[in-house]
């Protein structure tokens, strides 16, 4: 047989194909072998992390065997014959649980973040170690009564048993990822103050108007003599608008009526100083309640901690017997927060074997890993709940200052100054000097925002009440920020949660309020006698000439705070004749009260909306605890109504916005997620308010939501009002600017869902991603797979009852959130309901990480076991912590 040459010249195709398909074959098997590999690798390293849940363990340090039943949800409940195991128990558990969580708190409260993630948190370290939390927290625990004191030391013995039976991804997959760049990392052991430092953290969060006095600063000098018509009543006017006072004509407060409880006896110091005030303002006994009808290093520590922006609040009422089916009361709370992954709160029951006074705690709610004890919840005796109180607790002063000192009423005066050093993970190690003066640290040169203050040749102040006059100006002169915080003079919260946790009755429940001083919250109470009340707690100050609505100059000391607000005087409620309480945020007093407690309130559309429910549904029948779940996932928009109003006879250009604005005829005004109205509604808001304020020549602040309706709601009933003019936009007039906004909310909406207005919805345009607070937002797409969960559509929205809240201007998608909700029945304990936004575990794919997120985005909460006997009914899983040896 004959070769052709030219055949012969070129090999067979067939054995190429086959040779091609044998490499493919095996770098396909090699590829498999090696995904199966890193998936047994990363499931095996996933897995390790996981608690032992169930049989014993021994631990060093316990005196008697302690159980932790844990029910369908992972939710623990811990019994143990005295306080020192049972918080060594309880800080074993968190460990196992939320360890990592707990560790990233510490470097956060420490200014320590860059240790664990490089040199892109030096400057959040930077300003965290200038407000000095660990410092502060570590005084507190110097002055803790030994009781209290061994709570805490016994919750760090418990950590540090978990700690030394595991490291490194053993304690959770975060240490495996970030040891792949970083190298080994090894856990500290964990300390009092750890714990105690975190409550400054939620300070932080629930920090007050710090943000609102900085934005008016820089906006008066940014509109002064700006050509803008609609700042063409000046620039104080303006403010005012944009910041309006409280509504007390259309919405409540939580105290109308003043009335008389005993006083207490309680260790509190006086105030050094209080106003001159009539006995028809403050009567000589404490009072009740009747109702009568970070782009820069703020927001990344906002990002870190809790960030005060639209959303953060809360909401929390407390129904009376007379009002109830069941003759006793109910209590409602859910706590607005910035939405994290894993959940900020913690879930569990502490329970003494035997109640005494040695061991006095049988008491179930919500903890933050990291700190013993129970932040809200109930005993057997009463139940309690916090909102936000939303007084102004931050001062800024705008110091004069020359080389190292600082003018002080005519004379220089030294500043004080302290060393530190931060430790960068990869990097090296950055030196740090902190300034304070008389006020606080100086924070400007930290953050853009005080360091325009700061920087202005003539920055806006606080008008009036001036004794001293400006220094003069020398070549040295500089301005520079400080910030006065109560939170950053060591305090008593952290004893004051014990308290609340061993109350029996409302003058137990006032003493503990009278500890919880920082951060202020609105306490509402109920007890298995039928009673219910209120108490205003918190370091509240006593200004001099200021307000702390701007800032202060802080050469005159006749700016300064004087003093903090006796207990005594305080707002407090029981028994009030209307039969409930309600508070969110609004204005706790009218502006008679005899102290001055803030003038940037929550607007209380909230409250409103909340009081008006209760009061509707009671007319009609008693109230249960379904309606007080109800009333808590109402989405009602206040502004969508007056929108609704407003558009009717506006005439819009195309058919599509037309059948875009027709939706808001039949609207109920609820923000249900599958509503298409809903949808527009939200989208017509967010467009009215962008080319009203932010797209002009100096744009207007737009962070608030609750505020702007109120602003907004005013413009509707003024047509002539010149923020209606906007240049930059060619809009003339209230009815330009509302067609112009329906026509560009409906394009936008178009684009996002598309053209047929039926299918649109809320609820996806304003779901929820749950994203991890550390490796979440790390960029590396695979890594934050790893740790996020969603998302998840849900109904809500901002300044309404059910506060999902989302930022103007940036997205419809959910930030901040009711971080938990609860139900407490007084009549019985077993029938109160809850609900969190993720799950008991911080770890990824567990099967409690994200397991209660579809019930919180649907407004499903579950009955909690309480009592022994429903404990051990509802437990699947047992563990037994025994002393070793």
């Amino acid at each position: 047989m004959t070769t052709d040459p030219l055949e012969a010249a070129v090999p067979s195709r067939r054995p190429l194909a086959v040779r091609i398909g044998r490499i493919a074959f095996l770098v396909i098997a090699g590829m498999v072998v090696v995904a199966v590999a890193l998936a047994f690798f990363v499931t095996w390293t996933i897995q390790r992390s996981f608690p032992q849940t169930e049989g014993e363990v021994a631990l060093d340090g316990l005196k008697a065997e302690v159980t932790v039943q844990r029910d369908e949800r992972g939710i623990p409940t811990i019994t143990a014959d005295s306080t020192d195991d049972l918080f060594y128990a309880e800080g074993f558990v968190h460990a196992q649980d939320r360890f990592f969580e707990m560790d990233f708190r510490r470097h956060v409260t420490a200014g320590r973040v860059a240790e664990m993630f490089g040199e892109s948190q030096a400057a959040t370290d930077a300003f965290l170690r200038t407000l000095g939390w660990r410092e502060v927290a570590e005084a507190e625990v110097e002055a803790m009564d030994e009781t209290t004191l061994g709570y805490y030391e016994a919750y760090a013995d418990g950590v540090n048993a978990y700690l030394a039976s595991r490291s490194g991804a053993e304690l959770s997959l975060e240490y495996a990822v970030l040891g792949m760049q970083y190298g080994s990392y090894e856990p500290e052991p964990w300390e009092p103050a750890d714990s105690v430092a975190w409550l400054k953290a939620m300070a932080w969060d629930l920090r007050g108007n710090i943000e609102d006095e900085t934005e008016r600063a820089l906006l008066a000098t940014e509109l002064t003599g700006a050509e803008d018509p609609g700042v063409a009543a000046g620039v104080q006017a303006t403010l005012e608008q944009l910041y309006p006072a409280y509504p007390f004509d259309e919405n409540p407060v939580i105290v109308p009526k003043i009335s008389t409880v005993t006083a207490l006896e309680t260790d509190a110091e006086p105030a050094s100083h209080s106003p001159q005030k009539s006995g028809d303002e403050i009567q000589a006994a404490t009072s009740t309640v009747e109702w009568q009808e970070a782009s820069d290093v703020i927001e990344a520590a906002s990002l870190l901690v809790g960030d005060v922006g639209e959303g953060i609040g809360s909401n929390s009422w407390v129904v009376a017997g007379d009002h109830t089916e069941s003759g006793m009361p109910l209590l409602a709370n859910d706590p607005h927060l910035g939405a994290s992954l894993p959940s900020v709160w913690y879930q569990v029951q502490l329970k003494c074997s035997t109640v005494t006074d040695a061991c006095p705690f049988d008491v179930a709610g919500f903890s933050f890993s990291g700190l013993p004890g129970i932040v809200i919840g109930h005993n057997q005796h009463v139940a309690w709940g916090f909102t936000n109180l939303t007084t102004d607790v931050t001062d800024l002063y705008v110091e004069k200052v020359e080389g190292d000192s600082y003018w002080r009423d005519g004379a220089l005066v030294p500043l004080e100054e302290r060393s530190e050093t931060i430790k960068v993970a990869g990097g090296d190690d950055i030196p740090l000097t902190i300034r304070s003066t008389v006020h606080g640290p100086i924070i400007s040169g930290l953050t853009d925002d005080f360091t325009a203050i700061a920087g202005d040749a003539d920055p806006g102040l606080a008008a009036g009440g001036a004794s001293v006059a400006e220094p003069a100006t020398t070549d040295e002169s500089e301005y520079a920020v400080s910030l006065r915080w109560t939170a950053l003079d060591p305090g008593t919260a952290g004893t004051a949660v014990f308290a609340l946790s061993t109350a029996k009755d409302f003058d137990d429940f006032r003493k503990a309020a009278a500890l919880f001083d920082v951060p202020a919250q609105n306490l509402i109470y109920a007890d298995t006698e039928g009673n219910i009340g209120y108490q205003t707690p918190g370091r509240l100050p006593i200004r001099g000439a200021g307000d702390g609505w701007m800032p202060q100059p802080g050469w005159d000391s006749a700016y300064d705070w004087t003093g903090f607000i006796p207990f005594e005087d305080l707002p407090v409620a029981y028994n009030p004749s209307s039969g409930y309480i309600v508070t969110a945020n609004n204005a706790i007093v009218t502006d008679d009260y005899g102290y001055f407690l803030s003038r940037d309130w929550d607007y209380g559309y909230r409250a409103s909306r909340i009081a008006h429910l209760i009061e509707r549904r009671a007319a009609v029948a008693p109230l249960t605890a379904e309606d007080m779940r109800d009333i808590q996932m109402d989405s009602e928009m206040w502004i969508g109504k007056q929108l609704a109003g407003a558009m009717a006879d506006i005439e819009v250009k195309g058919a599509g916005p037309a059948e875009a604005v027709a939706l808001l005829r039949t609207w109920d005004a609820q923000n249900h997620a599958a509503s298409p109205a809903a949808a527009y509604a939200n989208v017509l808001w967010s467009n009215l308010v962008r080319n009203i304020f932010a797209k002009r020549e100096h744009p207007l602040p737009i962070d608030d939501h609750g505020r702007l309706f109120t602003v907004v709601g005013a413009l509707l009933d003024d047509p002539s009002d010149p923020l209606w003019t906007n240049p930059e936009i060619d809009v003339a007039g209230m009815e330009e600017m509302l067609a112009l906004s329906a026509e560009e909310a409906y394009a936008e909406l178009s684009a996002l869902q598309g053209r047929a207005v039926k299918h649109w919805n809320w609820g996806d345009l304003h779901a929820i991603t749950l994203t991890s607070d550390t490796l979440g937002s790390s960029g590396v797409a695979p890594i934050e797979a790893l740790f996020n969960r969603g998302p998840y559509p849900v109904s809500g929205g901002a300044s309404v009852v059910n506060a999902t809240g989302w930022e103007l201007g940036v997205s419809y998608a959910t930030t901040t959130v009711p971080s938990m909700r609860m139900v407490v029945d007084l009549a019985d304990f077993d029938h109160s309901t809850w609900i969190h936004l993720t799950g008991a575990s911080g770890h990824a794919f567990d099967e409690h990480y994200t397991d209660q997120a579809e019930d919180w985005a649907a407004g499903i909460q579950r009955r909690w076991a309480y009592t022994g006997k429903a404990v051990d009914a509802a437990t699947t899983e047992t563990l037994v912590l025994t002393p070793a040896g």
